[in-house]
């Protein structure tokens, strides 16, 4: 599995979060089905999908000559976890910031 960063830095990109997004969405996808949903060219896809692939985001499985991608679960699984542990951070800020607009309420 790939650092937070690796997939944070991969997902940076807003064709590569566009196909994440699709993938989450729709399921396992071919990189024909994937291509045809952008203007970009094949190459241009295909590194898209490696950028994807090399940070853990998404894998890909051969069958004959397709190429199918699919979510890997462990980096969204890692991306939620990370989120999840500024839960308690962010409950207490706002928290602190309802508190004080009580008080002073202008």
């Amino acid at each position: 599995m790939s650092s937070l960063h690796t997939t944070f830095a991969a997902l940076g990109d807003p064709t590569r979060f566009a196909i994440v997004e699709r993938l989450l969405r729709d399921g396992e996808l071919s990189a024909g089905t994937i291509h045809n949903l952008t203007d970009l060219s094949a190459p241009a896809m295909s590194r898209h999908l490696k950028v994807l692939r090399m940070a853990g985001v998404v894998r890909q499985r051969i069958d004959k000559q397709r190429r199918l991608y699919s979510i890997e679960p462990t980096a969204i699984r890692a991306i939620n976890d990370w989120a999840m542990s500024y839960t308690d951070f962010w409950t207490k800020s706002f928290d602190r910031l309802d508190a004080a607009l009580k008080k002073d309420p202008s």
